[in-house]
């Protein structure tokens, strides 16, 4: 199987600022271009898109396509159960919101230290097992974010899993809030496969620094910046697929140019866009991917990955006084300054971000 991974995670919009308004005509082109390519993995899950994530793979790729024509992955969300019967109720409605009897891959969602008590709590291992066993699930595994030693415990735990999904691009490599190469060394000690999550770090591996992209061109005029990330990703051996969030048809035509023929890195270009991490690693004002899990439990609905994004832009550029993204951005969502510090966000970010005193930074720069 191909090793690019459809991430179903942001989906071209209709309306920027609405994560449900997803532009299907332009979903319904991506998914045949991509598997008329040859590739097969699509990767959904409970909350992306605020819920509408899997009702657009139904409606574009389930309802379009034979069902062995694709491989699909969906996932067990931790961070909504609270009790035993949430697993299969969610389950079933997954089931039917996807339009599918059975999941290629299922997968128990981010675990972290916390939300592992919270999967065990809820038999949530057991579960997927017994969906195994019933062949509603083909293969089992979890995505992950926290340490090395909480991945190697999970894994001791539970040698029944089939695979692992963790975060690993050379941004990441050696950052010691994600520690990707630690991770990815207890996965492989464990004889898991690998299917490699944030290749590009929420994009932010795209608009790079203008040195750090002049360094990567001079290297290799022919890549630009998705394709050192991606391949970085798939050249690591153990690891089956690398998922990519492609939100244009461009960019998954861009993704396609250089996985379809995928050709693995060579050690001279690892250690050339190994080092661009580490400078790049020092000019991220906030590492934060974007994947809004942060916004879904905010009373005050402040918009935390826009805010970081456009705060780490203006700690790139130097720039100073209001922003029009910004004062545009808090017309409809809350101000960085309307964070009560409940720190819910912070439970739920896989970066572990210290978000609350990241947003009075923010509000410092814009407010």
């Amino acid at each position: 199987m191909k090793k690019l991974g459809f991430g179903c995670m942001r989906f071209p919009l209709l309306d920027e600022n609405d994560p449900k308004s997803i532009d299907l005509e332009q979903v319904e082109r991506m998914f045949d271009i991509f598997l008329e390519k040859g590739f097969l993995y699509v990767d959904t899950a409970y909350p992306y898109h605020e819920g509408e994530s899997e009702k657009a793979v139904k409606k574009a790729l389930v309802e379009r396509y034979p069902r062995t024509s694709f491989r699909l992955a969906d996932k067990l969300p931790t961070f909504n159960l609270k009790e035993e019967a949430d697993c299969p109720r969610i389950f079933q409605e997954q089931l039917e919101k996807t339009g599918v009897s059975y999941f290629d891959y299922y997968l128990i969602h981010c675990l972290t230290k916390d939300l592992y008590e919270t999967a065990k709590k809820c038999k949530a291992f057991e579960f997927v097992q017994t969906m195994k066993e019933e062949g509603k699930v083909k293969e089992f595994g979890f995505s992950f974010h926290d340490t090395p030693e909480k991945l190697d415990e999970i894994l001791s735990d539970h040698p029944e899993v089939d695979f692992v999904q963790l975060q690993i691009n050379y941004l990441d490599w050696e950052a010691e809030n994600v520690q990707s190469r630690a991770c990815y060394e207890v996965a492989r000690k464990h004889g898991k496969e690998i299917v490699i999550m944030e290749p590009i770090k929420g994009g932010s591996l795209i608009d790079l620094p203008k040195e750090i992209e002049a360094d990567l061109r001079k290297a290799d005029p022919e890549q630009d910046n998705a394709s050192w990330a991606i391949r970085f990703a798939a050249s690591l051996p153990g690891v089956r697929m690398v998922l990519s969030g492609m939100s244009s048809l461009e960019q998954m035509l861009d993704n396609i140019s250089f996985m379809e023929n995928f050709v693995p890195m060579s050690e001279e270009e690892q250690k050339i866009v190994l080092e661009a991490g580490e400078k790049i690693r020092k000019t991220v004002a906030i590492p934060c991917t974007g994947c809004e899990y942060c916004v879904a439990g905010c009373s005050q609905n402040i918009w935390i990955p826009e805010y970081f994004k456009l705060y780490n832009e203006r700690q790139r550029t130097l720039s100073k006084g209001h922003d029009k993204a910004y004062d545009q951005a808090i017309q409809t969502h809350g101000k960085a300054s309307d964070c009560i510090e409940c720190h819910q966000c912070e439970r739920m970010c896989p970066q572990h971000l210290p978000i609350v005193e990241s947003l009075k930074k923010v509000s410092e720069s814009f407010e």
